[in-house]
């Protein structure tokens, strides 16, 4: 684990992830923390709806909206906190940001 937060590229506390739909609520992450440190790699590993896409669509801020609602946590990736970021979308062809 890293010793202090200026180690850490991704730093994910206590991430919670809902589908909510009109049949019921999909709580597809629950409390989830990761701490990556630079230079080091992570797999996430786990049976079928245990939440590993949800988690990596989470960190890209593409959990689609609707039905997934991010309840509580925070994602702060390279020191930024990027739940609290403008939503913006990079098109590669344009080279340029729409918001």
């Amino acid at each position: 684990m890293a010793e202090n937060k200026k180690d850490l590229i991704l730093d994910i506390k206590d991430l919670v992830i809902h589908y909510e739909t009109d049949d019921g609520t999909v709580e597809a992450v629950n409390g989830l923390d990761i701490q990556l440190e630079y230079g080091k790699t992570l797999g996430l590993v786990g049976e079928t709806g245990s939440g590993k896409t949800t988690t990596a669509l989470s960190i890209l801020r593409l959990v689609p909206d609707p039905p997934g609602v991010i309840k509580n946590g925070s994602i702060t990736l390279d020191g930024k906190d990027i739940l609290n970021l403008p939503r913006r979308i990079w098109s590669p062809s344009a080279e340029t940001w729409y918001l």
